[in-house]
């Protein structure tokens, strides 16, 4: 059986980014997927479930709202290794032409301060599952520690 592309990357030095996780060609559409990386992977403890959650909530969220993006966004969820989350969006595109969209919406979850959107019985299947405190510390330190320092380190998978 075929390694799948996600498990050949050296997660021994990967660090936190926005990387092309791949592409797939459905039709005449290009639909690209990213890591978006927010911890290092075997070195930085893994994000909580609750955590997780919340930033899944607010980050579907935000790119199904954005102007730009929202008619173009496939999916945004967590990794199950929980240390960060795949963004899926229509299009043949770069880690660096998303990079901006990327620190919009952390910026977004660093500062949301209200209910999170979806957190009900009735919206949610795990909805008790939420830490708003915690999902906004988490943002504000891949902003400071990568995003708002983004260079071609983080926007290309290491060898």
């Amino acid at each position: 059986m075929d390694k799948i592309a996600s498990f050949t990357i050296n997660h021994i030095v990967l660090e936190p980014g926005v990387y092309v996780s791949r592409k797939d060609k459905i039709g005449a559409e290009v639909i690209t997927t990213f890591d978006l990386r927010m911890t290092a992977p075997n070195r930085e403890p893994v994000m909580n479930t609750a955590e997780v959650h919340t930033i899944e909530h607010l980050g579907a969220t935000f790119l199904r709202n954005d102007p730009e993006y929202k008619n173009r966004t496939i999916y945004f969820g967590p990794m199950g290794c929980r240390t960060g989350f795949y963004m899926v969006l229509a299009g043949d595109l770069t880690s660096r032409d998303v990079a901006p969209l990327v620190t919009r919406m952390y910026e977004f979850i660093r500062d949301f301060k209200d209910a999170v959107p979806g957190a009900s019985p009735r919206d949610c299947g795990n909805y008790l599952d939420m830490n708003l405190g915690m999902a906004n510390w988490l943002a504000k330190r891949y902003l400071d520690h990568t995003l708002y320092n983004i260079t071609d380190n983080h926007l290309v998978y290491p060898d």
